[in-house]
């Protein structure tokens, strides 16, 4: 099925949100699995049952709730209102209480410094009881704020369960950011301590933490009262400022016991990426996101507690958070932890290692990862000799997945590539293919699953009305939002509000673009901001994306509009060849053409197409494409610390001046401080 192209025709008049659905629970197809169909409806019509029942089998409580569903303030949803629990304790404590302390927590797997380490849960619960005290003497106390800066190593998440464990706050910044970053982080989160390592270690050189930290300290009008340093000795040895820095072995202090706090208590504090002058922060409810977590682990993902389970992601991303860290320990499995990249540490055969060498049952990754596999290994030459008889499946998310590479990965790993949709708000999938309820893995294409539980979508168009089956429109969920969201913007109840709920009141807007098909499936195409309008034509970059990856010598590609006197918008494709192609650029061009003229037809107005040496992408996945488009425009923009390589854009202003754009915009300014 191929993705839609819509028109901008609204189905009627007026503004409001008149919304007639018949609940998707009476009109799914007999397709679906009857296990799903139970969960998902009880979880829409008896939603205090559901979860209420769900809490109680799945998450030890110190208190019991006293109501579970308190929505009489919306959209500021409370769930397990009156309950008290402790997140560290459900993740580390009730696991050692039960004999399971020997089991392996996390594996840390460093191509980049030649280690493995493996860490148990007694382990886990000795280093983070003692952090906590050391914590504690330094003053930290339920509801203060606690920063974490360091790269993906144990001591990250120990950071992180230490925190939790006092009823505190943590705020896990991403270790690629430079200092000004840091800074609008610190200053916004105002932490009474700072967590951070000396280094980080990217392929063939280091990273300063400890230099960018003292940077962004000195700059911020909030001071912490000390900072924790773990200083890894095998890579770098560092000297500490007196006045401000505590060595993380003389942080450790007396062992202290878990603070219960109120299910609506925040668990943490995380950034949006892109975040500049005005600080996003999206503030984690307790209660919910625990009983969410467990709950998926198994219902979405099929994991077993006897599995190993690997997110090839980074702690500073939400996904780090909820399946790095929290959700496998929760469930009492084991997490991978891996400190390196898909094909440079040191060859592209490392996610096959992984996955043999520490018998990995599912993977969680993006597209990116497997796509760049594909574009240097495309034989699997490093990749075949390992073992993959482990893994069951791998689950893809954060960024579109094009058809080619959705088959390379089948056929390469030869288990089901289940794509699924969720956002750093969300916190776990809104959209997903559950392993755990036996639904059907071979999904159609390019749809990122079936709405999982609590989850009532819609698409609208602009007006507010429902868009029909596969027409394109703006994807919403019915309130309230299922437990585990997002309670607020940290500080900010207004922004929180206008944001996401006053443009579709009774809503959550996603702000991602999409359709639902006749059986209910889910297909996200683009942010909404992604999708072009020609000549009064919405199309998706994601399908045009995927058109141009149907040809055999591209390897990545990129779509976003740039300004057509007549048509308002028309697209313009920036492409990356595979290794070894010496096709001319011209000829290329043709081809491509050519190919969107027969997959989507004439109405896409294509005919711009350039190639570059690489794409911009954030560390996690997402590829900058307002930004691209923005200097098309010929606006000035600052390319955020997050992305992979920000000297690419110099190639991309080169590709676009040859296509007669980017003619007079100054040269993008290149934040490399943090890398």
């Amino acid at each position: 099925m191929e993705q839609p192209v819509s028109s901008n025709h609204s189905g009627g008049s007026g503004s409001g949100s008149a919304v007639s659905s018949v609940p998707v629970c009476s009109s799914q197809s007999e397709m679906l699995s009857p296990l799903y169909m139970e969960a998902y409806c009880q979880s829409l019509e008896q939603p205090e049952s559901f979860w209420g029942d769900l809490a109680e089998q799945l998450i030890d409580w110190d208190q019991p709730w006293e109501k579970v569903l308190d929505d009489s303030n919306s959209p500021f949803t409370k769930w397990y209102v009156g309950g008290k629990l402790n997140a560290c304790y459900n993740a580390i404590d009730r696991h050692v209480l039960a004999d399971k302390g020997s089991k392996v927590a996390l594996i840390h797997d460093s191509p980049t410094t030649n280690t493995v380490r493996h860490v148990t849960y007694n382990e886990l619960y000795d280093k983070v009881s003692r952090l906590a005290g050391g914590l504690r003497r330094l003053g930290v106390q339920k509801g203060d704020r606690v920063v974490i800066y360091m790269p993906l190593i144990p001591e990250a998440i120990i950071a992180m369960l230490a925190t939790a464990r006092l009823g505190a706050v943590h705020s896990v910044v991403f270790g690629g950011f430079a200092a000004s970053e840091l800074c609008t982080r610190i200053e916004h989160a105002e932490p009474k301590v700072i967590i951070a390592a000396n280094c980080g270690v990217e392929p063939h050189k280091i990273i300063y933490y400890l230099d960018i930290l003292h940077e962004a300290v000195a700059m911020s009008r909030w001071k912490p009262a000390k900072n924790i340093i773990y200083r890894r000795a095998n890579i770098l040895m560092s000297d500490l400022d007196e006045t401000w820095d505590i060595a993380w072995e003389n942080a450790l202090d007396t062992p202290v016991d878990c603070v219960p706090v109120d299910a609506n208590d925040p668990l943490y504090i995380l950034y949006t990426s892109g975040t500049t002058d005005k600080p996003k922060g999206i503030q984690r409810p307790i209660g919910g996101h625990l009983v969410t977590l467990m709950y998926t682990m198994n219902t979405i993902y099929g994991i077993q507690q006897d599995d190993v389970w690997w997110n090839a992601s980074d702690l500073g991303w939400v996904v780090g958070h909820s399946y790095i860290c929290y959700g496998p320990l929760l469930y009492g499995a084991t997490s991978v932890m891996y400190e390196g990249k898909p094909d440079r540490t040191p060859d592209p055969g490392q996610y096959f290692r992984i996955i043999d060498q520490h018998k990995v049952s599912a993977v969680f990754s993006v597209p990116t990862a497997f796509r760049v596999i594909r574009r240097v290994d495309p034989e699997v030459t490093y990749g075949r000799k390992y073992s993959l008889k482990s893994l069951r499946a791998i689950f893809i998310a954060g960024e579109h997945c094009d058809l080619e590479t959705m088959k390379w990965m089948r056929k390469t790993f030869k288990v089901p590539v289940l794509n699924q949709w969720w956002q750093t708000e969300t916190g776990s999938a809104i959209t997903a293919t559950c392993v755990g309820f036996a639904q059907n893995l071979q999904t159609p294409p390019f749809t990122t699953g079936l709405p999982y539980c609590g989850y009532d979508i819609y698409v609208l168009d602009k007006n507010g009305h429902e868009a029909k089956p596969n027409e394109l429109g703006r994807i919403v969920v019915k309130l309230p939002l299922p437990p585990g969201n997002m309670a607020t913007l940290y500080r900010s109840d207004e922004l929180f509000r206008k944001t996401y709920f006053q443009r579709f009141p009774g809503y959550y807007d996603t702000m991602d673009a999409g359709y639902k098909d006749e059986n209910g499936y889910i297909y996200v195409t683009a942010r909404d901001d992604d999708v072009i309008n020609v000549a009064g034509h919405r199309i998706s970059t994601s399908s045009l994306e995927d058109a141009i990856l149907r040809h055999p010598d591209v390897a990545d590609a990129a779509v976003f509009g740039v300004p057509e006197p007549t048509k308002g918008q028309i697209p313009l494709c920036l492409y990356v060849t595979k290794a070894n192609v010496s096709k001319p650029a011209a000829k290329m061009s043709v081809e491509l053409i050519n190919i969107i003229r027969e997959v989507i037809g004439p109405i896409a107005a294509f005919k711009l197409a350039a190639q570059v040496q690489s794409l911009p992408r954030t560390r996690s996945g997402k590829t900058l494409r307002k930004a691209m488009a923005d200097l098309a425009a010929n606006k000035h923009i600052t390319i955020p610390a997050t992305v992979e390589d920000a000297t690419v854009f110099v190639d991309i202003k080169r590709a676009l001046r040859e296509l007669g754009y980017a003619m007079t915009a100054p040269d993008p300014e290149l934040r490399q401080t943090a890398r």
